[in-house]
């Protein structure tokens, strides 16, 4: 039961972004930790199409293919850097990368958020990382978003988008 609600959770959120212009398509993805694997948005589909067996459960050890195939998708194409903070960051509950067009433009310019804001404070520090370029869903760009999220809730990607973790 507790897996089938981070499931349909999974669902809901992944439609919020959209409605609410902080993701476009199927760009973004979210993940959920559980126990000792990690529920994840699957790969290229539609939001408005999910059901809850869609979303793929993956060990937080495994490498790609270590996927509990329940259904005929695979996961997120940015899963190993979703895997990587829960295994980097055991507070972590939840990830969520989106594309959303503000961060989106900034991260473009390789441009972290200044504290101009007390709300930039929310990511834990004073300002929010750019982490540098690499190309998606490589290790290369989950070491690069570690090593930025270090001390820190939330990162932008060079010219990507940006993760956000929580409880």
């Amino acid at each position: 039961k507790e897996e089938q609600e981070k499931r349909r959770g999974i669902i809901a959120a992944c439609l919020w972004m959209n409605s609410s212009g902080l993701n476009q398509g199927t760009s973004g993805n979210i993940s959920v930790r559980h126990g000792d694997t990690m529920l994840i948005s699957p790969s290229g589909v539609p939001y408005e199409q999910l059901e809850p067996d869609d979303i793929v459960a993956m060990t937080l050890t495994g490498e790609y293919g270590s996927y509990l195939a329940s259904g005929a998708n695979v996961p997120s194409s940015e899963w190993r850097f979703h895997r990587d903070i829960y295994a980097a960051r055991p507070e972590a509950g939840a990830v969520v990368h989106t594309h959303s067009p503000f961060a989106t433009a900034l991260a473009c310019q390789a441009m972290g958020v200044p504290a101009f804001h007390y709300m930039v404070a929310r990511a834990g520090g004073v300002d929010i990382r750019c982490a540098p370029y690499a190309t998606f869903g490589t290790q290369a760009l989950s070491d690069h978003a570690i090593e930025a999220m270090r001390g820190r809730s939330a990162c932008l990607l060079a010219n990507h988008g940006m993760i956000a973790l929580g409880g």
